[in-house]
């Protein structure tokens, strides 16, 4: 039966585009996730043997230098602990609503940075998200600013073993800056003044004075430095690693592996931002909008471990005798809010600021849809809420072409007796047999591809909730209620322990454990799907059959380990296509199937094949 057909062909469609988007998008690629946590763990024997950094460059051909973090003065003992290196350094303490680190004083680094409102795991007694960790430590993560001379210049500037002297003893807070001062005994005097907000952005104003007889060029420059390739997700809808807006407007995301080994990624620009992102934490440098500078993206070596920075140089200025001068720019060092970053690109005139969060292809949707999510979330109090209240006005907004599209299923289960006929009339004659039904088809004005739109119509909203659950901060660790305490991870029960109460995990199992993990969302998702599927006459063809009865079933195990959130807005919508559905064909007249067919799986009982069914109402 063509209905039949086009709904199969629909369902179809949907599991491959669904199996593509979990092949591509949505499950980590396991060879490579395997290999970089071999790396990870030689990084971590490795990187504390090494003080870190990516030595300065060589000058390029026009002979503009390159900023550089140059290695420390010697190497951390092995076992060297992130607590080690912070207490082997004076520092004046960052201290502020949302942020609590600290600033090296040699080299005047921002490199002590955690995250007061986030928490590793969903327990409030976890360790808070640390985002910056000095030179010398595992994992290293910085920011660095200052300036550089031309390449046959002599001038002795401030750079990474610079002892730099506070003129109070701090902390830096948001309501008091911190002033650091530096001489370099033959006339230049360096101060550089740090201030931070209420959020998560630093502002760096560096001022050079020339007291000495004779002329300056200098460069000023900026730069993110992290040493040693993080563990990322693999996720091939999520960008992790260098990444900025420069030049022409548009994105540029490099990520760790394609960098490696390759030569320097150099753009010239006019304002703009780069830096190093993580799925949900970014460290971004924000060079004066209005000034020309040289952005670059590079990878080297710091012994065995592999370094990864971006920057930026200024043009050269040349700082006369007596004259002096300055530049200013900004650091963001924190959690990628969307309130907050959309809120600097609109305070600072940062361009496309807003793409520091990985909204993906389909921007026009996914964004919106967040913002109409936390609307609701605002209003009650619990993204899940939300999500309930927002599937039922995308009910709402596609009802009517729901409406069209079940309508015209209701009418060609009506005229299912002709089309019968026509099969066995022109049954060794396919043209004379298609040229009849598309007949049939514009005189009971039924549109033959109707059935496929209810499904097709819901993939891109599917898509968008994916992307909005999966990158945006704001779902994650966000609760439900009862077992469900993040929304942006799988349900955490599973069938195969029954939820619990046998003491293993199945999931560790060899080969088949990555398929054993079934939860109490997931398994509500399979049912509501089996019950709409089976509002509809059974398929006479055996294979058809079949594929209608496993269907279910493929997609519960398909989806098992999509976040939660998405799960229970994929069974909320099949609860509210099998009301939509069921009052529709009871509307036109239309026999629903499911009890009949619930009882053809059980025995003889079913619905009579034979008996034509009622002619629609309308």
């Amino acid at each position: 039966m063509p209905d039949q057909k086009n709904t199969i062909l629909a369902i179809l469609m949907s599991a491959l585009v669904l199996i593509a988007w979990q092949y591509f998008f949505g499950l980590p690629q396991a060879e490579k996730q395997k290999a970089q946590q071999e790396a990870l763990k030689q990084q971590q024997q490795v990187e504390q043997t090494v003080p870190g950094g990516v030595p300065a460059p060589a000058p390029t051909p026009d002979g503009r230098p390159v900023p550089g973090a140059a290695p420390g003065s010697a190497p951390a003992p092995a076992g060297t602990t992130r607590e080690a290196v912070l207490a082997a350094l004076p520092r004046i303490a960052i201290e502020t609503p949302r942020l609590r680190g600290s600033i090296a004083l040699k080299g005047a680094r921002i490199d002590d940075v955690a995250l007061k409102d986030y928490r590793e795991t969903v327990d409030l007694h976890s360790p808070n998200i640390v985002l910056f960790a000095p030179s010398g430590a595992p994992h290293a993560f910085y920011a660095e600013f200052g300036w550089v001379a031309p390449a046959n210049a002599s001038a002795k500037l401030p750079g990474p073993d610079t002892v730099w002297t506070a003129e109070a003893p701090g902390p830096l807070t948001a309501e008091r800056p911190l002033a650091l001062t530096w001489d370099n005994g033959e006339g230049l005097k360096f101060r550089r003044t740090i201030s931070v907000d209420n959020n998560y952005m630093f502002t760096v104003n560096d001022e050079v004075e020339n007291a000495s007889a004779n002329p300056a060029t200098i460069y000023g420059y900026g730069l993110i430095s992290r040493h040693g390739t993080p563990k990322v997700l693999g996720y091939y809808i999520l960008h992790e690693g260098l990444v900025g807006v420069l030049g022409d407007g548009k994105l540029h995301e490099i990520s760790y592996s394609s960098i490696q080994g390759s030569p320097p990624q150099t753009l010239k620009s006019t304002g703009g931002w780069l830096g190093i992102t993580d799925k949900y934490w970014a460290a971004t440098l924000i060079p004066d909008q209005a000034k020309e500078l040289q952005a670059r993206f590079a990878s080297a070596k710091a012994g065995a471990v592999d370094t990864y920075q971006t920057d930026y140089l200024l043009d050269a200025v040349t700082v006369a005798p007596g004259g002096k001068t300055s530049t200013q720019a900004r650091l963001f060092a924190g959690a990628k809010e969307v309130a907050v970053v959309d809120g600097y690109e609109k305070a600072l005139g940062i361009k496309n600021f807003e793409l520091l969060i990985d909204w993906g292809w389909f921007y026009f949707i996914t964004k919106p849809l967040f913002f109409v999510l936390d609307w609701f979330f605002r209003l009650t109090g619990n993204f899940g809420v939300a999500i309930l209240i927002v599937t039922v006005l995308i009910k709402i907004v596609f009802f009517p072409l729901a409406n069209k599209s079940y309508a015209s299923m209701a009418r060609m289960k009506a005229v299912q007796p002709q089309m019968l006929a026509i099969r066995e009339r022109y049954a060794d004659d396919k043209v004379k047999q298609q040229q009849a039904m598309m007949e049939l088809y514009k005189q009971e004005k039924i549109n033959p591809i109707s059935g496929c739109l209810p499904i097709v119509i819901q993939i891109p909203v599917f898509f968008a909730l994916y992307k909005v659950l999966f990158v945006t901060i704001e779902m994650r660790h966000a609760p439900f209620y009862g077992w469900i305490k993040d929304l942006s991870a799988p349900d955490p029960t599973n069938l195969f322990n029954l939820f619990g109460l046998l003491p293993f995990d199945p999931t560790t199992l060899p080969v088949l454990g990555a398929f054993l993990w079934i939860g109490v969302w997931p398994l509500i998702m399979g049912l509501t799907m089996f019950v709409q599927m089976k509002m509809n006459p059974a398929p006479p063809d055996p294979t058809q059959k079949m594929i209608f009865d496993w269907m279910p079933v493929f997609f519960t195990f398909l989806l098992a380990s999509f976040p939660a959130g998405l799960v229970i807005y994929w069974a909320w919508n099949n609860f509210l296509s099998v009301l939509q559905q069921g009052f529709i064909m009871q509307r036109h007249g239309v026999k629903i199937e499911l009890f009949d067919n619930l009882k053809g799986m059980f025995g003889k009982g079913g619905a009579d094949k034979d008996k034509a069914p009622e002619k629609p109402k309308g």
